[in-house]
């Protein structure tokens, strides 16, 4: 007979109303939605009084590993979008029962770059080539691993960029890009049917033509961006129905460092990656000057492109930059977005609703019958202030209950990664 979460307040993202009712979950789904009393008999009845029901929350960018998938759902986030890894390392991942304590991953594979590339040499995680025929086969080689997306990086040449879009076309697979290094446009990028912008990038090139990351000679007010430029490119990138996810955190972390988290947090401080961070932040000076003056420019990119009802997605590039932490940093992103101008529900829905449409996902995303059992149960209302969502009470994720502290118990062992790092190098050695 399942189970009912009784007499919980449920945040309806497509009705953006608050529903107070009871959930019956059969299995790894919702199979009925009561707005009364229920006579109905469950194995067991959990009277949510007081608690507020979202759906599972989604980091649309992110670069998740094993060892720290379990800090994603801990966090109350129960899919990602991996923007660039390798498909054959997560196999695991992918392939996870819909109960595990692990999220539902989206993934693409290697990113696509041209030379000498921005992450080195071709290897694991990065394609490196000047030849359009050499990106078609890497198109077809993702195909038959099981990429789901495409990722095209900085350096990649247009010549090579549209032959990687025209193969991914015939397998019905979008094409992502991240142009923060690039010296092609947003809008040029657009024109070779580039569908996803991460990072907004590319954006700032077709508002100043001929600026780049590594560019002389521009002297722009970062901080009082001219505003008709934005209106004229948001409008122009309408018209190709392309997607942004800003991933505001991994900039604002740069300012923020790790001020804005808190030490007491388990999450935060089990996830393996604070020395790295703390390496990271001795060249502070540097990320700042060359990534931190973009956050306030984007923040007003991605308002512009949601008011003109384009599609803005919530993303953190976690565990990228400094302190962003994975499925935590999800949670500061959200809100970045208030801060930006959206309502919580805005804010709710570019994390659950939206995010899974833009990625045709079916059956997340919203709280509704037939759907996937994946929910976050919070102690306090989201919106009446975003920063409830860190509130967790329960996480559901494909049926089963999960509390925070089961969840971090279920993080792989060093031993066990090791194992299954040198497993995969083999296996990627064979195929590559």
């Amino acid at each position: 007979m399942g189970y009912l979460l009784k007499n919980v307040s449920i945040i309806d993202v497509e009705s953006e109303k608050v529903i107070h009712g009871s959930i019956e979950i059969q299995g790894e789904r919702i199979t009925q939605i009561f707005h009364g009393e229920v006579s109905r008999k469950y194995e067991e009845t959990y009277d949510m009084q007081g608690k507020f029901a979202i759906p599972g929350l989604m980091d649309m960018h992110c670069h998740i590993k094993e060892g720290f998938a379990p800090h994603f759902v801990a966090s109350g986030v129960t899919a990602v979008r991996n923007t660039a890894g390798n498909v054959i390392e997560l196999d695991d991942l992918i392939h996870a029962e819909n109960d595990a304590p692990t999220p539902c991953v989206y993934s693409a594979d290697r990113m696509i770059d041209g030379a000498p590339g921005l992450w080195g040499p071709t290897g694991i995680a990065n394609f490196v080539t000047e030849d359009p025929e050499e990106g078609r086969e890497e198109v077809r080689r993702q195909v038959r691993e099981g990429a789901q997306f495409i990722k095209v990086y900085g350096l990649l040449s247009k010549p090579v960029m549209k032959a990687v879009v025209e193969e991914a076309n015939k397998y019905n697979l979008e094409v992502s890009c991240d142009l923060i290094h690039s010296t092609i446009s947003a809008l040029e990028a657009a024109e070779l049917g580039v569908t996803w912008f991460e990072h907004a990038s590319g954006i700032v090139q077709a508002m100043y033509p001929g600026w780049h990351m590594q560019a002389e000679g521009f002297d722009i007010d970062w901080e009082n961006i001219n505003q008709d430029k934005i209106d004229d490119v948001c409008e122009k990138l309408l018209a190709y129905n392309v997607k942004l996810c800003p991933t505001l955190t991994v900039f604002d972390q740069i300012q923020l460092l790790p001020d804005s988290w808190d030490p007491e947090n388990e999450i935060t401080q089990t996830c393996g990656l604070t020395e790295h961070w703390k390496e990271l932040a001795r060249h502070e000076k540097m990320y700042k000057e060359h990534m931190g003056f973009l956050t306030n420019s984007i923040k007003r990119i991605a308002r512009t492109y949601h008011d003109l009802g384009g599609t803005v997605v919530a993303g953190t590039d976690s565990p990228a930059g400094v302190w962003t932490f994975p499925g935590m940093g999800l949670h500061r992103e959200l809100e970045l977005f208030v801060e930006m101008g959206l309502t919580e529900m805005e804010a709710l829905q570019a994390a659950t609703n939206k995010a899974a449409r833009s990625i045709s996902l079916e059956q997340v995303g919203v709280i509704k019958e037939n759907y996937l059992a994946d929910l976050v149960i919070l102690e306090k209302n989201p919106l009446d202030n975003i920063e409830n969502t860190k509130e967790i009470f329960k996480i559901i994720k494909g049926g089963k209950i999960y509390d925070q502290k089961a969840i971090l118990e279920a993080v792989p062992s060093k031993e066990y990664l090791e194992k299954k790092s040198k497993e995969f190098e083999k296996k990627f050695t064979v195929v590559s």
